[in-house]
C-alpha cells in the first residue's frame, strides 16, 4: 500500500504502533517526571492493553506495523545501522574516549541488538570496557544511569511522525527526553524499503512541531495547536511548507494552554466523523484560530483570531462542525479529559477507538451514533496518550 493520508477519519488501512518494550522498564520513581511519565507503568500490563489494542484494529482490517520491527528491519542497510551508532553518541556527554568505546561496540553489533540499544538505552553499567578504562564520565557516573538514554515515549508514534497525502513530516520534538525519537524516525523514512522513497514536507531540524498537534481536518485542511510542545515559528514554517508543496490550501494555527493536560491539540479535541469532533467543553468556545493561507506571491497570510469552530467549518466547506461534549458536568469532563476522552482514534468515519475508562464520553459518542470501540488503558494512559497518540496512520482511504 501506497502511504498517503488526508483526513483524520478516512478508512484506516495501516498504521504504525509501538509495542512497550523494555524501555519502559528502565522508569524508576527518580526519573520517571524527566522521562514525561506520571507513573510508573506495570510493564507487562501495558503489554497486554497494548496487543489488545493493536488486536481492535487488526480486526478491523488494518495493516498494524510495529515500530521494533521496522526499525530492525532498517538497520538491516549497513549505512542505516552506521547512522543508527551515530544516532546513540552523545560525545559532549560521554567525552570522546568513551563516545569512541561506544561506536567501536554498537558498530560491530547486529541489527535487533543496536535496535535494542537505540530504544532501550544503554547504561554506563552495560558499556563495554574496550579502551574507556581512563574515562573521568565513566568513574563518575552510578553505574545505572544512561550513557544512552531510553525512549519510553516511543508509545506515542503520532507525535514523532506524521503523514499529510503522499509525504511525511519528521517531527522536531520540543521536549529533551524525546528528541532522540527523531532520529530514529528518520532513519525509517530514509532507508526501510518501504518508505525510502517518500518525500518529505516537514525537516526534523525546523521549529518546534509535534504530531499531535497536527491534524487534517480534511483534504487541504490542517488544524495546528500552538502550546507546550508545537511553537508559533513551528506552526509557521509547516504552514509554509505544505504550502509550497501543494498539500493544504488552509492551516489554522490553534492556541491551547501551556500545561501538561493540554499539551497537544489531541488531548482537546479529536475528529470522530466527517462532520464531528469530540471536545472538551471547556474549550468549546474558547478555542481560537489564525488562518494561514498562501498569496499569489508565495507569501502568507495571517487573519484571525477566529473562533476555531466557525473557522474550521469555513475552512472544511461545511456548513458547521457537529460538537460532542466529553460530558457537561465540569468535575467529570475535567476528569476524562485528563483520562484522554478527546484522544480517540477514528478507523472511519463514526468509528473510533477509546479508552474504555471514559463512560461519559463514549456515552456521548454512541448518543451521536458514533461507534465506540472501547480498549483498557490503565497502564498505557501513565504516560499521558489516548489511542490517537499511540498510533501514526500511514494509509487512509480518501473520503468519498
Amino acid at each position: 500500500m501506497t502511504p498517503r493520508v488526508d483526513s483524520e477519519v478516512g478508512q484506516l488501512r495501516s498504521v504504525l504502533l509501538h509495542r512497550p518494550g523494555n524501555e519502559l522498564k528502565r522508569l524508576t520513581p527518580r526519573n520517571n517526571d524527566q522521562l514525561l511519565f506520571d507513573s510508573i507503568p506495570w510493564v507487562d500490563r501495558a503489554q497486554e492493553e497494548h496487543d489488545a489494542f493493536a488486536e481492535v484494529l487488526r480486526a478491523r482490517g488494518v495493516e498494524v506495523l510495529l515500530l521494533v520491527d521496522v526499525l530492525r528491519e532498517t538497520l538491516a542497510d549497513t549505512r542505516a545501522h552506521a547512522a543508527g551508532v551515530q544516532a546513540a553518541l552523545d560525545a559532549k556527554r560521554l567525552g570522546e574516549a568513551l563516545a569512541d568505546a561506544l561506536r567501536i561496540h554498537l558498530s560491530t553489533v547486529d541489527a535487533a541488538t543496536l535496535t535494542e540499544a537505540l530504544m532501550s538505552g544503554v547504561t554506563f553499567e552495560e558499556l563495554p570496557e574496550l579502551n574507556a578504562g581512563a574515562s573521568l564520565v565513566r568513574r563518575m557516573h552510578h553505574p545505572h544511569d544512561f550513557a544512552v538514554d531510553p525512549l519510553p515515549n516511543l508509545l506515542f508514534t503520532r507525535d514523532s511522525s506524521v503523514w499529510i497525502g503522499d509525504r511525511v513530516a519528521i517531527s522536531s520534538l520540543a521536549m529533551p527526553a524525546r528528541r532522540r525519537e527523531t532520529a530514529l524516525l528518520d532513519l525509517i523514512y530514509a532507508y526501510h524499503p518501504r518508505f525510502r522513497h517518500a518525500a518529505r514536507a516537514y525537516g526534523a531540524h525546523s521549529a518546534p512541531v509535534e504530531g499531535g498537534d497536527v491534524m487534517l481536518l480534511a483534504p487541504g485542511v490542517l488544524a495546528v495547536g500552538v502550546g507546550e510542545r508545537t511553537t508559533p515559528a513551528g506552526a509557521e514554517s509547516l504552514a509554509r511548507s505544505v504550502f509550497a508543496d501543494g498539500l493544504a490550501h488552509t492551516v489554522l494555527a490553534v492556541p491551547i494552554a501551556q500545561t501538561r493536560a493540554t499539551m497537544h491539540l489531541d488531548t482537546v479535541c479529536t475528529m470522530v466523523d466527517r462532520d464531528a469532533v469530540v471536545m472538551y467543553p471547556l474549550a468549546r468556545d474558547s478555542l481560537v484560530a489564525y488562518p494561514l493561507r498562501p498569496n499569489d506571491d508565495g507569501s502568507l497570510r495571517v487573519d484571525g483570531p477566529e473562533p476555531f469552530l466557525q473557522a474550521a467549518a469555513e475552512a472544511m466547506g461545511i456548513e458547521k462542525l457537529r460538537v460532542i461534549d466529553t460530558g457537561l458536568d465540569p468535575v467529570t469532563a475535567e476528569r476524562e479529559q485528563w483520562d484522554d476522552g478527546n484522544n480517540t482514534l477514528a478507523l472511519a468515519p463514526g468509528v473510533v477507538v477509546g479508552y474504555e475508562r471514559n463512560l461519559e464520553t463514549n456515552a456521548r459518542l454512541a448518543d451521536a451514533g458514533i461507534e465506540v470501540l472501547p480498549i483498557a488503558g490503565s497502564e498505557l494512559g501513565s504516560g499521558r496518550g489516548g489511542p490517537r497518540c499511540m498510533s501514526c496512520p500511514i494509509v487512509r482511504d480518501p473520503l468519498g
